[in-house]
């Protein structure tokens, strides 16, 4: 079983329950932050010491930031850790359901298990970190799976969600492709932007820009 696991949650209720029933597994060593940028600090100091966290635990979501933080969600936070720290295990525990965030998590990010809070979620976090520790990967909730399974968002792609990203905040097809070009994304003519937005109009039966934003936001894409 893991004998370090780090905590990171800002909400004190559930940062304290979610210690306490890993602590009920006889894990060793619990600890908590309730901030992205501390929890990444305590995993690089305790590396550094050569005694490192095996496990991660660690919420989507922090209304507590400050204002010198640089990490302020926690997939900020899992891309920072999976940048420099591939071998730690991560479990997110959160509210988040929609269907493409749960999935992206898994496949862009690596994180080997995913429990959605709920009046059931603190047993399921207790059988899902054994299953962790044994090698299992895509742990999760009922829904979790259902979400993995869902087939309707296969053929998006990042180029494609980072588009609806800076169509959400009013920019306009010369604006993005300007954006793109900047950030060396391709492709960024007008024309080839245009396409796209047509295609994904066509793919969420969207009536217009405003409504394609709308469907993405409600699918949490943006």
């Amino acid at each position: 079983m893991f004998q370090k696991i780090l905590v990171a949650e800002d909400v004190d209720s559930t940062n304290m329950a979610v210690v306490q029933a890993l602590q009920q597994l006889n894990i060793a060593e619990v600890h908590h932050t309730q901030y992205c940028d501390d929890a990444l600090l305590k995993i690089r100091k305790t590396n550094a010491l050569g005694s490192p966290y095996e496990l991660l635990v660690t919420d989507l979501s922090f209304k507590e930031v400050r204002s010198s933080d640089r990490l302020t969600t926690g997939e900020e936070l899992i891309m920072a850790v999976r940048k420099d720290f591939p071998s730690i295990k991560i479990i997110v525990y959160s509210i988040e359901d929609k269907s493409y965030r749960i999935r992206s998590l898994f496949q862009q990010f690596g994180i080997h298990g995913y429990i959605i809070k709920g009046r059931k979620s603190i047993p399921e976090l207790q059988k899902a970190v054994p299953a962790v520790y044994a090698g299992q990967d895509r742990i999760g909730s009922v829904e979790v799976m259902e979400a993995l399974k869902d087939k309707s968002l296969l053929d998006i792609e990042k180029y494609d969600i980072d588009l609806l990203k800076l169509l959400a905040k009013g920019n306009t097809q010369e604006g993005i492709g300007n954006i793109f070009r900047q950030e060396g994304i391709s492709p960024s003519s007008s024309s080839s932007i245009e396409k796209h937005i047509s295609r994904l109009k066509e793919y969420f039966g969207a009536n217009n820009n405003v409504h394609l934003v709308a469907i993405a936001k409600d699918l949490g894409l943006v």
